[in-house]
């Protein structure tokens, strides 16, 4: 029972304590604008040079985007317990890690779903991209996986916030390489091999080719393979940032760094 409580209410308790530095007008530019421009940007850019249709980088660009809040919020979960200097509280606290940091990840999964699930109405409304209804379901279901793979890649940028002092530059570059190496704008076929070969190891990856067959008419039946992949690297990022954050902190306590970045 203490757990489930430290998940869900310690999990929303630390969501809402972002906004203790940050306005809530914060969200509109971040989390609505914002992928809505990106995605105009790539889907001219995208008509100019005869890449892809506007479907391709629609889908791309707004499964991606769920990644600010998954990097960011989850990286903020730890930064800002060290600006508040509460950080010391957090870590010598009794509380079970697992249901600690994972509850935190919660609402940053439901808020990657929701800005994906923004920029894809917006665009698809502004640029004519036609879902089939039957597909929506299937799509929501596909962008909820996704998130959930970036916000486990988001914990592992998050441990890092015991050693440094600023995620937020980390977290951008983060956000660049999945840009860049997800198959958001250009096909995984048409980058070199090396960075097609890294591609199936970052999370979103397998997500947003997952989006696009389902919008295509797939059943998610079809793309369970791609699924799993995306569920599995999330998994994997959360049990990577799980044991970084337990390695730090006992280093931390061993060392006595834990104010020292």
């Amino acid at each position: 029972m203490n757990a489930l409580r430290l998940f869900f209410i310690g999990g929303l308790t630390s969501y809402r304590a972002l906004f203790s530095w940050l306005s809530p007008w914060i969200l509109v530019p971040t989390f609505v604008l914002g992928p809505i421009f990106q995605i105009l940007f790539f889907a001219y850019v995208g008509r100019a040079a005869g890449v892809r249709d506007d479907a391709f980088f629609v889908i791309g660009n707004a499964v991606q985007y769920a990644s600010i809040p998954c990097l960011f919020a989850m990286g903020n979960t730890i930064s800002g317990e060290r600006q508040q200097a509460t950080l010391p509280l957090l870590l010598v606290s009794p509380a079970a890690r697992i249901p600690l940091f994972f509850g935190r990840a919660l609402p940053v999964v439901l808020n990657g779903l929701a800005v994906s699930l923004v920029g894809l109405v917006a665009g698809s409304l502004l640029l004519g991209v036609h879902v089939r209804a039957g597909a929506l379901l299937a799509l929501v279901a596909v962008v909820a996986v996704s998130a959930f793979a970036c916000t486990g890649l988001g914990l592992t940028g998050a441990a890092l916030a015991l050693r440094v002092r600023e995620t937020a530059v980390l977290s951008n570059i983060i956000f660049g390489v999945l840009l860049i190496f997800a198959g958001v704008n250009v096909p995984l076929d048409a980058l070199p091999p090396w960075m097609a070969a890294t591609a199936h190891w970052l999370p979103l990856t397998h997500g947003i080719d997952a989006a696009r067959r389902v919008a295509a008419g797939a059943s998610l039946g079809a793309v369970r393979a791609d699924l799993f992949a995306e569920a599995g690297l999330g998994v994997l990022y959360a049990a990577l940032g799980l044991a970084l954050l337990a390695y730090f902190e006992r280093e931390s306590r061993r060392r006595a760094t834990l104010d020292v970045a």
